[in-house]
């Protein structure tokens, strides 16, 4: 086997550079010779075969795009000669069998998580601090303040640059290539502040700029987001503070949150500043109640649980070229096996499912699923053609850098996510997972707003894969960081969790990989291991407003 490339699928016309094809080499597949004309670089895609102007390109079996002109043979496909065209899909006549990999070393497994009343597990333990709407933001940042050191908590990134240093400097009148000399990074020291409650993983401040002002349904969406991460497993209660007059009532959020849960009993705090003597008693108030939730959330203990207790979100941002034969199907792996045991996945964003419509509509449980997936797929469509953004403007400039030509190359590939289980449910946005197996949740493509939906929905871990490297994280749900590529292991290794280039190096194979990173996200769910985005306090939260984000 030559590992200079790899041919995905038979019926693929192009073929995928596994390392960088000099200009003028010959390579040989089939027992055909491909002369490559000008260099190709790794990541990207070159003609199997010619490839005639209008003709249909496949890559991963799938439609990918159109020929703008000929293609000659060991020619690199690049946005001059290929346009996204995706293919058609009906709902009718959909027919998946799944067949379910080896589970045997992971069938009787547990994690240690924090178990709630209504019977689920999470795997942290956190305490929220949120607004209802916008104005209440600043009033958030002072219980940040007030609260995260003396409770021993870590209190900020910021902390490891020394400023200082730059000053002192500068008043020594250095000179400016001087102070760029100078060293400002400041050692990671641990925390030696006891942590006054050892079973509360941290508390969580979430801001955002909505609540009042947009469309009423805006406020509504923004509660049943809030909501879903208040009963989120991972979550032991929440101090929430409104204003009093913005649209985002607090009986609206109530009310969503009983949609959930009727039988809620999770610590919770709504305070009114309309309703308060001054700002600083409302401070005062929310401080005292807050500890007082504190000291109930911190009883939960981890405890064992099964592994059908996991919800595990399903996301990629930065993808590249190697994303859809590395990292995403290795996850893929990891999604079969966690269906397979009884836990529940999600895979999102919408945007990069086009293209692939017609597979996951064969794959859904019912009629009605699939009917839904395809009103919702619709509906996106026309919403992004209607403000002239449809899907063929999905891939960004760093994905079409490396490799991913059009939306429906992207798409096939973003898909192997879902490995090949069946379809049991098809979710809007904040609607909540309540069946195990695959889910799938309508969010835009837009990496904080999707895992933002996927936390609001339920998921206690996501699994966020990556070939360009980007500094992505949740509030409540750890955020694994896999690596498409070593490059990108070894380049930002500050970030990432778990590397699968050993796929493209031919050193190990999709189960294999998607073996070892299950392992490794039960001891993130156990509290045993803390990935990088968690340890970086990357806390991304930015609701959906259900505009146009691709």
């Amino acid at each position: 086997m030559d590992n200079r490339f790899l041919h995905i699928h038979p019926k693929d016309n192009i073929l995928v550079a596994l390392q960088d094809i000099p200009e003028g080499t010959d390579i040989y597949h089939d027992d055909i010779t491909i002369p490559i004309p000008k260099k190709v670089k790794a990541k990207h895609k070159f003609a199997l075969s010619p490839i005639k102007k209008d003709a249909l390109v496949y890559m991963y079996g799938s439609i990918v795009g159109k020929a703008l002109v000929p293609i000659q043979i060991g020619e690199a496909i690049t946005t001059e000669n290929l346009v996204h065209v995706a293919a058609n899909y009906q709902v009718e006549g959909q027919q998946w069998n799944f067949t379910s990999p080896n589970i045997d070393v992971f069938k009787d497994r547990t994690f240690m998580g924090y178990h709630r009343k209504d019977g689920s597990a999470g795997t942290a333990n956190y305490w929220l601090v949120i607004p209802l709407v916008f104005c209440e933001n600043r009033n958030v940042e002072v219980l940040k303040t007030a609260l995260l050191k003396p409770l021993g908590y870590k209190t900020s990134a910021a902390d490891i640059i020394s400023t200082e240093t730059l000053v002192k400097q500068y008043k020594n009148q250095a000179t400016s290539e001087e102070l760029l000399k100078s060293n400002i990074l400041k050692p990671e020291i641990p925390n030696t502040d006891e942590q006054v409650f050892p079973n509360v993983d941290g508390i969580k401040f979430l801001t955002h700029d909505g609540g009042c002002g947009g469309i009423r349904q805006d406020s509504v969406t923004l509660c049943n987001l809030l909501a879903g991460y208040i009963t989120n497993p991972n979550v032991a209660g929440a101090t929430v503070l409104s204003l009093g007059c913005q649209n985002a009532q607090i009986p609206i959020l109530e009310d969503a949150i009983n949609k959930r849960d009727a039988q809620f009993s999770k610590p919770l705090v709504i305070l009114e500043q309309q309703q308060s003597k001054s700002e600083q008693h409302f401070i005062e108030d929310a401080v005292k109640q807050t500890f007082l939730g504190l000291i109930e959330a911190n009883k939960t203990k981890r405890a064992p649980a099964p592994l059908n207790k996991l919800t595990l979100g399903l996301e990629c941002g930065g993808s590249d070229g190697f994303s859809g034969i590395s990292a995403n199907p290795a996850l893929g792996h990891v999604s079969d096996m966690l269906v397979a045991l009884g836990a529940s996945t999600v895979l999102a964003e919408f945007p990069e499912l086009n293209g692939v419509e017609q597979e996951l509509l064969n794959r859904c449980e019912s009629k009605e699923n699939a009917k839904k997936f395809a009103t919702l797929m619709q509906t996106y469509a026309k919403r992004a053609e209607e403000v002239g953004s449809g899907f063929e403007n999905n891939p960004s400039p760093g994905n079409i850098k490396d490799g991913l030509i059009t939306d429906a190359m992207k798409s096939a590939g973003a898909a192997k996510k879902g490995g090949t289980s069946t379809i049991t449910d098809v979710l809007d946005y904040t609607e909540p997972v309540t069946k195990k197996g695959l889910n799938l949740l309508c969010t835009p493509g837009n990496d904080v707003e999707s895992t933002t939906g996927l936390a609001g929905s339920g998921c206690t871990i996501i699994c966020f894969t990556t070939g360009l490297g980007t500094p992505t994280g949740n509030p409540i749900a750890p955020t694994i960081k896999i690596a498409s590529n070593t490059q990108l292991n070894e380049r930002m290794a500050d970030i990432i969790d778990f590397n699968t280039g050993g796929i493209i190096e031919a050193k190990a194979t999709i189960e294999s990989k998607g073996e070892e990173l299950l392992e490794y996200i039960i001891a993130v769910a156990s509290g045993e291991k803390i990935p990088n985005a968690v340890r970086l306090g990357q806390d991304d939260f930015i609701p959906w407003k259900r505009g146009i984000s691709l």
